[in-house]
């Protein structure tokens, strides 16, 4: 079992890189074996913004290699997507199970946002990273998700 898990906005500039960034690292055992972690946007921006950055180096993370991209740029049939609170409509990225994190979007707010944004990210992902790797289907990781 290999499950694709896929963070949508609509920038892939903050939220959705900051999740991807949380993933990698949280579930970094599992990468390639069990998980694949992409993040892409509706209308990507032209880099990272640097105080996602900065607050995800605060914990230890580099996320400075990460770029956005757009949804044609990660595979077509992710197995979880999640949007993270901008209103984004994905129909044509079918998927097992979606979820929306209703996350306000910290761009152009100061950087104490940007930390408090982070670490709701990194509660979520870590739950979504646990569930996959205490489960052994997809099915059960959906089971999971849904009665949190």
């Amino acid at each position: 079992m290999k499950i694709k898990i896929a963070f949508i906005c609509i920038g892939n500039s903050c939220r959705s890189q900051i999740a991807e960034g949380f993933a990698k690292q949280i579930g970094k055992e599992l990468l390639g074996k069990k998980i694949e972690i992409h993040s892409a946007g509706t209308y990507p921006a032209y880099g990272v913004n640097p105080d996602a950055v900065a607050v995800m180096k605060e914990k230890g993370i580099d996320i400075i290699s990460q770029y956005p991209k757009t949804i044609s740029e990660i595979p077509p049939d992710p197995d979880i997507v999640i949007t993270m609170g901008c209103g984004v409509e994905c129909p044509y990225l079918p998927s097992s199970y979606r979820e929306d994190w209703g996350i306000e979007d910290p761009v152009g707010m100061p950087v104490e946002f940007f930390r408090e944004v982070r670490d709701i990210i990194e509660s979520k992902v870590k739950y979504l990273i646990d569930s996959v790797r205490d489960s052994d289907s997809l099915e059960e990781v959906i089971e999971k998700l849904k009665s949190k």
